[in-house]
């Protein structure tokens, strides 16, 4: 296993460029499924939480404007939905949520046109609406991954739609969103077509108060892309940091960038971070349980995902820390890990990005961040949600083995009448033909049609051999 020693930067540069903020106290994580429920672990994790305190958040300030940013941003990717009808969203506990949040501190709420079913700026402007707009930065982006989008006349659609679904008349924080495919296609969507060019007018003129771009994909174009600052003069850069991708991104998905180094590069040129997956889409939060055990000898009364949103908001770089909270629990939690951050020490980020970051890569787990770029498959299935079931299943130890494995029959049921509670059988992955329409889109470059093919012959071999012979 490769270790930071053998890597572009160093442990002592590392701590070098997290400031010397990290000498406080080292401390402790925990977190929460996705899904429908928090699950079991999660409630019984919070259930005796307590209340984040007001008036402690932490705020990391804009050299560009000098306005305080919240280190905790509302990540509006994951929306509450209704009780009884998981296609609509539940707009007043996303109002209660979001003045939960204003009201303890946190100022950064980002969104896009593309997600929550292209509902989350509507659902986010309602809830916005209600505040005075001093009191809130809201970020968003042009998403036209769709190639009908890359017309100037179809990508500035996209962006005056975006103001009017937020119910602003300017954007605090404007995104090219999920860069890094190609630069041909970097070129295609904001170069070649002018809007480049147009962006830059409306940042002049105060309607895109900072314009940047969020990173997915590949190291070659990450460089050329951050080389253009002496162009455009990117105010701020999305990227992805937990302390898994830190060292090990190039290792669990094909065309990932250390975090370590892209972090490092936007130091270079005094460009602040905004963080992206500090969970890995619940996966740092979702352990196996011994791994869960090493955290809680820290301090058993942290939680899980405390760990990893510290670990990623500890460097001073970082403007603020995108997650995406579903539940009220979430929330609360993450709060309490920002109000105030209380930075790692050198002995708990060595604990996270070494080993616990090198077991975790052992697991060998599918690399699903459920983000649902992937989505909507035109043969309705539920990429994220069978990626996300096998992982937590091996996690848990209980994925069904065949011979050799003692619990065969007891894994074999709970895995295929599990699978049916959170998976449709006309969503499962034996009705995917293998179209690859949703793999261009998949942040992580997992191979989905090769992945769910497995999934669909493991399934078929447990339902024709059930006493795992």
């Amino acid at each position: 296993m490769i270790s930071m020693k053998d890597k572009n930067i160093s442990r002592r540069s590392f701590l070098k460029l997290f400031g010397a903020g990290s000498v406080a106290t080292a401390a402790t994580l925990v977190g929460c499924k996705q899904g429908d429920k928090a699950g079991d672990q999660a409630a019984e994790e919070y259930k005796n939480q307590v209340e984040p305190p007001v008036g402690k958040m932490t705020y990391r300030v804009n050299p560009k404007t000098g306005e305080k940013v919240s280190l905790l941003g509302y990540g509006m990717m994951r929306l509450p939905t209704l009780p009884d009808n998981n296609n609509e969203y539940d707009q007043e506990m996303i109002n209660k949520q979001i003045d939960y949040a204003l009201e303890h501190g946190l100022n950064y709420i980002d969104t896009s046109p593309v997600y929550c079913q292209g509902k989350s700026e509507r659902c986010t402007g309602i809830a916005l609406s209600r505040h005075k707009r001093s009191e809130y930065f809201i970020a968003t982006k042009l998403s036209n991954f769709n190639r009908d989008y890359w017309a100037a006349d179809k990508a500035k659609e996209m962006y005056h739609n975006s103001m009017k679904e937020l119910q602003v008349d300017y954007i605090d924080y404007y995104l090219l969103h999920a860069v890094g495919g190609g630069m041909d296609e970097f070129k295609g969507r904001y170069v070649d077509n002018g809007i480049m060019d147009y962006l830059l007018k409306e940042r002049e003129e105060g309607r895109i108060r900072n314009l940047g771009f969020s990173f997915h994909g590949k190291k070659t174009v990450f460089d050329e892309v951050i080389g253009l600052h002496e162009k455009y003069h990117w105010d701020f850069v999305q990227i992805e940091l937990n302390y898994l991708d830190w060292d090990f991104a190039d290792e669990i998905s094909n065309n990932n960038v250390d975090a370590s180094y892209l972090y490092e590069e936007l130091q270079k040129r005094g460009i602040p971070a905004v963080i992206m997956e500090p969970l890995l889409g619940g996966r740092l939060a979702n352990l196996p349980q011994y791994l869960v055990n090493e955290l809680k000898k820290f301090d058993p009364t942290k939680s899980v995902a405390s760990w990893a949103f510290r670990y990623a908001g500890t460097p001073e770089g970082v403007l603020t820390v995108l997650s995406g909270m579903t539940y009220m629990e979430h929330l609360k939690d993450n709060l309490l890990s920002y109000c105030p951050l209380v930075p790692l020490t050198e002995q708990g980020m060595r604990s996270l990005d070494t080993d616990i970051a090198q077991r975790i890569v052992g697991l060998e787990n599918i690399p699903c961040n459920d983000c649902k770029y992937c989505m909507p498959c035109p043969y309705g299935i539920d990429i994220p949600a069978i990626f996300v079931h096998y992982n937590k299943c091996k996690n848990e130890g209980s994925l069904p083995m065949g011979i050799g494995d003692k619990e065969y029959r007891k894994h074999r049921r709970q895995y295929l009448i599990s699978l049916d509670r959170v998976v449709p059988r006309e969503r499962q992955p034996d009705h995917c033909i293998g179209c690859h329409q949703c793999e261009p889109h998949c942040p992580q470059s997992i191979r989905i049609t090769r992945e769910l093919h497995k999934i669909s012959d493991m399934i078929e071999q447990l339902k024709r051999n059930p006493l795992g012979e």
